[in-house]
């Protein structure tokens, strides 16, 4: 029996709009990585001890402004209700108090992070060679925190607006500044690690302008205050506390498999930071379609549409299967091809080719698990997803921990990562999903 003909008509309209929204939302984040790839090329020709140093210091840059990350999509949340609400004005009152915030703690992560920098470059072992040339990349590149910060508000605002494709031609033309910047002031100028991170900073402060004026420009066009509001700031601050504790969650769950993954041995961790390193690139092609999923359903809950909601969940759980399984086939398929770019190591090999088998068997959970992390994003569940991830946390690490003990190999320990913890994850999320608590209608979630 075939499908209505207006059911099919809803089905293209999402598709469509999953499209429109995930396709650049993928372009921009697989354009923010490449700022640590060009800065990593340019500075390996200047020798092992300045790209070890850089290695450390981009590490921490990199935890430091991962952890900010709700900036973005409680913004994004926030603001689609309002545009589903149909208060363009409010909806980006809304985005600058967001920005505000971004930059108050930016500065603050400034303040802290420029007299402590030789103790967090300790802390991560750093050799006597590499340690100078990671303070000095450190303290330069911290500068640029606050605007990366508040690219991360602005970003959630434009996505909020349902607009995708200014951050994609910003994260683009930031790449393209960042790279001939630091070509320019590591070889041109002399200046050597010192250059790469100046360039980098540069590159970030330029990118953070661009959006502030987009912005900026929508305020004064719908006659919204750009002015910071006290109140707005510690209610964005409020909404994404849950998201921040969500976040250091994961990451605690990303230390442990690496620590316990070290504990196995070379060939295990060397294996092991390969496949991490494919399992987050397969993130954001999955994660495009959580950003698609945070913007629809909070414009569909802002404008009062429960309907719109539930059928848009049910029809990107179905773009999260079948990117999963579309993925998966891809990392079986290619794996002969792309393991010998990695490594050549026999040792390694063999203990990477079972590990990527898990990981692309599991695909299609990661797949279903990003997309209702978007829609219970978008919806504003923030409290329910920091509980669930305090829950999975709590189940993966005595799972992880007990790999070793237990005579496990790497392969054991990616079905701790890829199997329970993304199982954990898979089962919390569905439950509130298929509970409808997360349907909360309004311009702002009660």
């Amino acid at each position: 029996m075939s499908e209505p003909a207006d059911t099919r008509a809803t089905m293209r309209r999402h598709d469509r709009e999953i499209i429109a929204l995930a396709l650049p939302a993928f372009g921009a984040l697989v354009a923010e990585p490449l700022f640590v790839m060009v800065d990593s090329a340019v500075v390996g020709h200047l020798g092992t001890p300045q790209l070890a140093g850089l290695g450390v210091a981009a590490a921490l840059l990199q935890t430091g402004v991962n952890i900010f990350v709700f900036l973005a999509y409680a913004t994004t949340a926030a603001v689609a209700r309002r545009v589903g609400a149909g208060d363009l004005p409010a909806a980006i009152r809304q985005g600058m108090d967001g920005i505000w915030l971004a930059l108050l703690l930016g500065l603050a992560v400034v303040v802290v992070v420029l007299p402590v920098a030789p103790a967090l470059v300790d802390v991560f072992g750093a050799s006597g060679t590499a340690a100078p040339h990671a303070v000095t990349y450190l303290r330069i590149s911290a500068l640029g925190i606050p605007a990366m910060l508040v690219v991360l508000a602005a970003t959630g605002v434009l996505r909020g607006l349902q607009d995708t494709r200014t951050p994609l031609y910003v994260a683009v033309g930031g790449f393209s500044a960042n790279a001939a910047l630091n070509v320019l002031l590591v070889y041109g100028f002399g200046w050597g690690i010192a250059g790469s991170a100046w360039g980098t900073v540069l590159a970030q402060w330029a990118m953070a302008a661009v959006y502030l004026f987009v912005v900026v420009r929508g305020a004064r066009r719908h006659g919204a205050s750009l002015r910071p509001d006290a109140a707005g700031i510690r209610a964005c601050a409020q909404a994404g506390a849950p998201l921040l504790i969500r976040t250091l969650s994961l990451r605690a769950v990303l230390m442990i498999a690496t620590a316990v993954a070290a504990r196995l041995g070379d060939a295990d961790i060397a294996a092991h930071q390969i496949a991490l390193t494919l399992w987050s690139l397969l993130a954001f092609a999955l994660d495009a379609i959580a950003i698609a999923g945070q913007a629809i359903i909070g414009r569909y809950l802002g404008a009062g549409d429960e309907a719109g909601a539930r059928a848009a969940c049910r029809r990107m759980v179905q773009w999260g299967v079948a990117s999963g399984v579309v993925l998966g086939l891809l990392v079986v398929a290619a794996r002969p091809f792309f393991m010998p770019l990695f490594t050549s190591d026999g040792a390694v090999i063999d203990e990477l080719t079972p590990a990527l088998l898990v990981v692309a068997l599991t695909q299609p959970i990661a797949g279903v698990v990003f997309v209702l992390d978007g829609v219970l994003m978008g919806a504003g569940d923030g409290p329910y997803l920091a509980g669930a991830m305090l829950v999975t946390l709590a189940v993966f690490a005595p799972v992880a921990l007990l790999v070793p003990v237990l005579g496990g190999g790497l392969t054991a320990l990616w079905w701790s990562v890829a199997g329970v913890m993304m199982g954990v994850r898979l089962v919390t999320l569905w439950l509130r999903a298929r509970s409808g608590r997360w349907v909360v209608t309004g311009a702002v979630r009660a």
